[in-house]
């Protein structure tokens, strides 16, 4: 099952920790439930850090001044006028 995606209930998971655990060191991915809703997902580490990197590229492309950023940020977090 190396790669692939799994669903197990939080109830299932909490049961059959050791095999999901082992499902995950193989290269799965397991998403867990709870009432029928998704409430976390258990990845590999090296696809976590893959995931993390991806989305901050996604922010960081372009010609961005980050004090530029930083600043209206705050100014529309605080509401500060200048």
């Amino acid at each position: 099952m190396i790669g692939n995606t799994a669903t197990a209930t939080a109830t299932e998971m909490q049961n059959n920790f050791g095999r999901y655990l082992a499902m995950v060191q193989e290269g799965s991915e397991i998403i867990v439930t709870k009432n029928g809703k998704e409430v976390g997902r258990f990845i590999p580490r090296e696809r976590a850090i893959s995931y993390l990197t991806d989305s901050l590229v996604g922010i960081l492309i372009g010609d961005t001044d980050i004090d530029k950023a930083r600043e209206k940020s705050l100014k529309e977090k605080y509401e500060v006028t200048n």
